[in-house]
């Protein structure tokens, strides 16, 4: 009976406590991360999201959410992950650096003759330095368009160095680009084949390959989105030689695999050895002059909590996040079919999973870009707004200056062309520079919010210009008839198609 009664009060005692989530062998709370990303993406206003969590080598969980234009997302649907793929060719590099084809501080030109600058110290760059970004190669904003590595190395001969090489951090993606030509050169393939080779075979990555540009066809890549005003807009990828340094199109299934590698310091699983450990080791530790920053990994500062090694990654309509915690063994990957032109939701999804493994609870946080771009859509309304109330003041504008002189009118007139030459600037210059592949439209889905701002100010600008000019000569037109026969005002009248008395245009 006693028991009987123990039993009774045990099983009591269990019913009487509130329901567990469900957790994976480890102990990591799945349905905690499934519940923050669902609630993150649904805050932030983004599409969709991959992600793949791996504890020392094994698969802890992978998951999809939200989706596209076409169809929901899966972990097996291919997303772009920008930068983060740098460590993916860091790791190519090193792989030569094993089989004793190059040597981390080899001068560049020793393996690849073919790369020039307009700069003498081009001889003193080493491979170290362009896999550490401290090379000094520059980093413009405008290039010229390359179709492949080969192209990409070649448009740099007339390039200067931004600082002597080794002296300091300067992140660039022409470093990688040299750096994917260097593995193509050394291996006597091409990158794609030698990471698909080297890497993607033996880790069973089969839905993972590299592609030279972002306009490369990719099949199953439906395009991604850029945010605009708590919204995802699909929009397509801005054209640009993304090879060595954000080439790499994989899924979330994929992603699992190679964090898992990662984790057990180089080995597949099935116990093939990709890399050394020591070699692994030194890509994930700070470098000479790097900022603390290591060879293809980005080293977290010393105020994050817990300490960890990534890169984050972005193309202009993708992003994504890869992050190791050497203390727990973790490994996260996030990857996103959106890019937010103010702020890293792949970074901040990937802190809010690691907190999850931490035992924390993360913020979903405040949708800061939502609110700038808000901001900025009622500054927009505002300008269109104030455009149309001075353009129905126009004629009160020009009976106020009827007396001035031409040249007082124009000067009065100049600032109102600043919006519209800086839109000139913008949608029209730009693109044109360098012969760069960039079009308009391009340049419309960078930032939208901001650039229907700058739209917006143009066009006011424009329409103002031209109300008030236009007032002005009508104002000219009736002192001026006041001096004519009337015959005269009416064939002008006829001339120009609108009617006209001594008052002015009717």
């Amino acid at each position: 009976m006693r028991r009987l009664l123990l039993a009774l009060l045990i099983g009591s005692a269990i019913l009487a406590q509130p329901s567990t989530v469900a957790a994976s062998p480890g102990g990591l709370d799945t349905d905690a991360i499934d519940a923050y990303v669902e609630g993150y993406l649904g805050r932030h206003g983004l599409a969709g999201a991959e992600v793949a969590v791996v504890r020392d080598g094994e698969t802890v969980h992978t998951a999809a959410y939200g989706g596209n234009d076409d169809a929901a997302t899966t972990t097996r649907t291919p997303m772009a992950t920008g930068s983060t793929g740098k460590s993916i060719t860091s790791f190519a590099v090193l792989q030569l650096v094993e089989a004793g084809k190059v040597a981390l501080d080899d001068p560049i030109v020793t393996h690849l003759p073919e790369f020039a600058l307009d700069d003498k110290r081009v001889n003193d760059i080493t491979v170290r330095q362009i896999l550490s970004h401290t090379s000094g190669m520059p980093s413009p904003i405008i290039v010229a368009p390359a179709a492949t590595l080969t192209e990409g190395v070649a448009r740099l001969q007339d390039w200067e160095l931004a600082a002597d090489p080794g002296e300091k951090y300067l992140y660039s993606n022409m470093n990688y680009h040299l750096a994917g030509r260097l593995v193509e050169v050394v291996s006597g393939t091409s990158f794609a084949s030698y990471l698909e080779q080297n890497l993607f075979v033996p880790l069973g990555m089969d839905d993972t390959h590299s592609v030279n540009t972002t306009r490369d066809e990719t099949p199953g890549l439906h395009g991604g989105h850029v945010t605009a005003y708590g919204l995802t807009v699909h929009a397509e990828e801005m054209e640009q030689l993304i090879a060595g340094a954000g080439s790499i199109i994989t899924t979330a299934e994929d992603m699992a695999k190679w964090l898992g590698m990662l984790t057990r310091d180089g080995e597949a699983s099935d116990g093939t050895r990709l890399l050394p450990t020591k070699l692994l080791d030194e890509a994930q530790s700070p470098q000479p002059n790097a900022n603390g920053n290591g060879l293809g990994w980005q080293l977290s500062s010393p105020d994050v909590d817990p300490p960890r090694v990534g890169h984050s990654g972005a193309t202009s309509r993708y992003s994504a996040q890869l992050d190791v915690v050497p203390d727990s063994g973790y490994g996260v990957s996030v990857m996103l079919n959106s890019f937010t032109p103010t702020f890293e939701h792949n970074y901040a999804i990937s802190s809010g999973i690691i907190d999850i493994t931490e035992g924390r609870t993360p913020e979903l946080g405040t949708p800061v870009p939502t609110l700038m771009d808000a901001g900025l859509g009622v500054v927009t309304l505002l300008a269109l707004g104030l455009s149309v109330l001075g353009v129905r003041r126009a004629k009160r504008w020009a009976t106020r200056r009827r007396s001035w002189p031409a040249w007082r009118v124009a000067l009065r007139l100049l600032p109102q062309l600043i919006s519209p030459v800086m839109a000139i600037m913008l949608f029209g210059v730009v693109p044109a520079l360098k012969n760069n592949p960039a079009t308009p439209i391009d340049i419309l889905f960078f930032w939208p919010a901001f650039m229907v701002l700058m739209l917006a100010l143009g066009a006011s600008g424009v329409a103002l210009i031209a109300a008030r000019v236009l007032s002005r000569a009508r104002l000219g037109a009736v002192e001026a008839s006041a001096l004519l026969p009337g015959r005269v005002v009416r064939a002008f009248s006829a001339l120009v198609g609108a009617p006209f008395d001594r008052r002015g245009w009717t």
